[in-house]
């Protein structure tokens, strides 16, 4: 997958928005309508938009470790990335841990004030049919995702669209947001969005956007150390929804390797070690049929299988032996287990 995109400015201080206007949303739970936001009238939201109460996960200290650090200046100097080729993988901890040895020796972490993993929570947008979703799913070459991005331990707030270009390139674009308006689209993020729909598809965007899942996880991100390709590192990976939340197995970690041509030095390491890419694994679609809000869900299914959860069709989840979900884990089970 190609992807365009800007650098997030972590580190950099944010500005407060002047007067909002005032918005309601809210997420449908057993059948009835349940507020999800406060009207943004001065008392912007401090909430959780839907029942994510999942305690910060640690992340194993030899993945960070090891590694020589970076500044984000220097990380954006060797690997900005703009137009690049993704390739996602569902690695055991066990194996991205054997991994280690070899990554050690071509790249460097990301670390800013003494911190190398960080915490991102996502709102993702979608409306009442669920269309990013279904688009996905269909392969439709015309296609964008809306969400909503707070670095927790920067305190930035981005709204995000992603689009997918006819080329088949995917290009991001975001506008910064007071970290306080997480999760509330707003006329200025949501006139955000329709420009930037509208500059690429030469089309008008209709959708009436509500939240529809929530999403939070530590990232540790690597650069090579000659430059021209990233790593990110997703673990404790939880997601809710109108209808509940889950986390995934700690012992599950999702690594995505962003190169110039698909086989950067990271993909070399992951396929020595019999890992091979996972590609049909958008975060979101897959939270979305792993927690039975959508009514059709084959063409995730590899990534729902890696991952350890299949929802059946009376929202019950299949796991695999080996791979048990977190939920039948003590929280410290799950710790060692990393």
């Amino acid at each position: 997958m190609f992807t365009k995109e800007s650098s997030y400015p972590i580190g950099d201080s944010i500005m407060r928005a002047g007067h909002q206007s005032p918005v309601l949303l809210t997420a449908e739970s057993g059948g009835e309508a349940a507020t999800a936001v406060k009207i943004a009238t001065g008392q912007p939201n401090m909430q959780p938009l839907f029942s994510l109460q999942a305690p910060h996960s640690t992340v194993p200290r030899w993945l960070i470790e090891p590694f020589h650090p970076v500044s984000l200046e220097q990380l954006d100097a060797k690997a900005d990335m703009l137009d690049r080729r993704d390739n996602k993988y569902v690695v055991r901890a066990d194996v991205l841990h054997q991994a280690t040895s070899e990554l050690v020796q071509q790249f460097d972490i990301l670390e800013i004030d003494g911190k190398r993993d960080f915490t991102y929570d996502t709102c993702y947008f979608d409306d009442a049919e669920r269309s990013a979703y279904f688009d996905h799913h269909k392969g439709r070459r015309i296609r964008c995702k809306v969400r909503m991005r707070k670095y927790v331990d920067a305190g930035l707030c981005f709204v995000e669209v992603k689009l997918k270009h006819m080329r088949g390139m995917t290009i991001k674009e975001r506008l910064q947001r007071p970290v306080e308006m997480y999760g509330i689209m707003d006329d200025k993020a949501r006139r955000f969005v329709e420009s930037s729909y509208r500059d690429l598809y030469r089309r008008e965007f209709d959708r009436e956007l509500r939240p529809a899942l929530e999403m939070r996880y530590q990232r540790v991100t690597l650069v090579a150390k000659h430059g021209g390709e990233r790593v990110t590192i997703d673990t404790g990976i939880v997601f809710a929804g109108k209808s509940g939340s889950q986390m995934i197995d700690g012992r599950l970690i999702l690594v995505e390797v962003k190169s110039g041509n698909a086989n950067g030095i990271a993909d070399k390491i992951l396929r020595r070690l019999h890992q091979h890419p996972t590609n049909t694994c958008s975060k979101y679609c897959v939270a979305m049929a792993a927690l039975n809000e959508v009514s059709k869900t084959n063409k995730f299914l590899v990534a729902l299988r890696r991952l350890g959860v299949v929802p059946t069709s009376g929202g019950a989840w299949l796991a695999k032996p080996s791979r048990p979900v977190v939920g039948a884990m003590s929280e410290h089970r799950q710790l060692e287990a990393c």
